[in-house]
C-alpha cells in the first residue's frame, strides 16, 4: 500500500522494513535511507524504498532510535479519541489479567502497550510516569489528563500523577532530567502534599515513596514471583539479598518463615524495609541489614555458613548494554555460586535477572556453570517471568526481560 498521508516521510532500508513487518517498533538511525525535514518528536510516516507504508511514529533527531512506531494503520487519526482508546485498552487489559487487583500495577508498559517510551505505574492513589521518548513528551499534556480521568471515571481514587524523569537516558532524546507533580488542576485536583503512599500486594503492606524510591518507587514486576517464594518459605530461615524495601523478605515472613534476614547496600532502602516489617507485624521474625551482598556472602561462608536454608537473589540489572554482558554474567555467577555453596543439601534458591541483554539462555548457562563449580545439582521447581501487567510483546525482545527460577539445591 502506498502512503497517502501528510506527515513527513522517512524512507528506510530493507533491514528496517524486515524488522517492522516482523513486529519490532523501532527504526535505528543507520536504517534511514532518506528523510524529509521534521521537528524533533513529530509524527512521521515510515515507508519502504518502494513506497510501501510501514507505520507512523515519533521521530527523534538525537537518538539512535530514530523512529518509534505508534501505529501501523494508515487510517488512524491521532486525536484525543485515538489516545483515549489506546489508554482504555491498556486499562481493561490490566483489570482482566490481574483479576481486578489493580490498586498497584503497571498501567502502561511502553511499546508493549503501543505507547513507545512511556511507563506509568499505579501506587494506590498516585500514578507515577516516566517519559523516555521525545514524542511522548510532546503529547503528555494530552495523555496524562486523559489517563487520570479514565481511571477516576472507572471508580478509582487517583489524587495525583508524579513524573520520575530523573534518568540520564532522557539525554539521548534531547530531553532534560526532572521530577515533580504533573499539573492536574484542569481536572480539579490540587497538588498532593506528600509523596508517600501505601499499597497492599499479596496481603503485604508497603509504604512507597514516589519521589525518592528506585525507578518509579517500587518494583511491581515480581508480584506473583513473591507469592511463589511465600509458598516455599514456611518454617525456613531465609536470606533475602538485594532486598530493596523488603518485598521478597516480607512475603517470606508472611508465608510463615521462621526468620528472615533482608540485605541491601542502601541504608535508606534498609530503613524502609524495617518500616515495612513494622507495619506488617513481622519485625520479630525479620531483621534488616545494610551490607554489600558481594562482601556478605563470602563472609558468611567464612563463618561456617549453612544457617540459611532458603536464599533469594534479586539483584539490580548488572548490564544495560550488550557490551557489558560478559562482566554482568560474571557478577551473576559470583553471587549464585556463593549462594549455592552456602545452602545445605535440600536448601532452596530463588534467583533472577532483570536485564533483557542477559538472555534466558545466557542466564541458564551461567547457573549451570555456577552449580558445577559449587559441586551441587539444581532441581528446578519453577521457571517464571514478569507479572502480566508488564506484558511481553512477541517480536520485541526488549519487553521480555525478567528471568526468575526456583530451585532445590542438593
Amino acid at each position: 500500500m502506498k502512503q497517502q498521508r501528510g506527515y513527513p516521510r522517512v524512507t528506510v532500508t530493507p533491514k528496517a522494513e524486515r524488522g517492522l513487518t516482523g513486529g519490532h517498533p523501532w527504526v535505528y538511525d543507520t536504517e534511514v535511507a532518506d528523510a524529509q525535514p521534521a521537528e524533533n518528536g513529530a509524527l512521521v510516516d515510515v515507508i519502504s524504498a518502494k513506497g510501501r507504508y510501514l507505520g507512523t511514529g515519533f521521530i527523534s533527531l538525537h537518538s539512535k532510535i530514530r523512529v518509534r512506531i505508534l501505529s501501523r494503520n494508515a487510517n488512524d487519526v491521532f486525536d484525543e479519541a485515538f489516545y483515549l482508546r489506546r489508554l482504555s485498552h491498556a486499562w481493561e487489559y490490566r483489570k482482566t489479567v490481574l483479576s481486578g487487583e489493580v490498586s498497584s500495577c503497571r498501567v502502561i508498559f511502553g511499546e508493549a502497550d503501543l505507547f513507545p517510551g512511556l511507563t506509568v505505574d499505579r501506587f494506590g492513589r498516585y500514578l507515577v510516569a516516566q517519559t523516555l521518548s521525545v514524542g511522548i513528551e510532546r503529547i503528555k499534556p494530552v495523555l496524562f489528563p486523559l489517563l487520570v480521568k479514565l481511571l477516576r471515571d472507572d471508580g478509582q481514587q487517583i489524587d495525583g500523577l508524579y513524573e520520575r524523569n530523573d534518568v540520564a537516558i532522557r539525554a539521548r532524546e534531547g530531553l532534560e532530567e526532572n521530577k515533580g507533580w504533573f499539573d492536574l488542576s484542569a481536572l480539579g485536583l490540587p497538588r498532593p502534599d506528600t509523596c508517600l503512599t501505601e499499597i497492599v500486594e499479596n496481603g503485604v503492606r508497603y509504604t512507597v515513596d514516589v519521589e525518592n524510591g528506585q525507578k518509579t518507587g517500587f518494583f511491581l514486576d515480581q508480584r506473583f514471583n513473591r507469592q511463589a517464594v511465600a509458598r516455599l518459605a514456611q518454617g525456613r530461615t531465609v536470606l533475602d539479598c538485594f532486598t530493596h524495601t523488603g518485598s521478597f523478605a516480607l512475603n517470606a515472613a508472611k508465608g510463615g518463615a521462621a526468620h528472615v534476614t533482608a540485605v541491601d547496600v542502601s541504608e535508606a532502602a534498609v530503613e524502609m524495609a524495617r518500616r515495612n516489617a513494622d507495619i506488617n507485624g513481622v519485625s520479630d521474625r525479620m531483621d534488616c541489614v545494610a551490607a554489600n551482598v558481594f562482601d556478605l556472602l563470602p563472609r558468611l561462608a567464612e563463618e561456617g555458613g549453612k544457617k540459611y536454608d532458603f536464599i533469594i537473589l534479586d539483584p539490580p540489572a548488572f548490564t544495560k548494554s550488550r557490551k557489558t554482558v560478559p562482566g554482568a554474567l560474571r557478577g551473576y555467577k559470583e553471587i549464585n555460586y556463593r549462594a549455592m555453596k552456602l545452602l545445605p543439601r535440600g536448601g532452596y534458591l530463588a534467583t533472577c535477572s532483570c536485564s533483557h541483554f542477559a538472555t534466558d539462555g545466557m542466564f541458564r548457562a551461567m547457573l549451570a556453570d555456577a552449580a558445577r563449580d559449587a559441586g551441587v545439582q539444581l532441581r528446578q521447581i519453577e521457571a517464571r517471568q514478569q507479572s502480566p501487567d508488564h506484558p511481553i510483546l512477541w517480536g520485541v525482545d526488549e519487553t521480555n526481560y525478567l528471568k526468575f527460577y526456583l530451585f532445590q539445591v542438593f
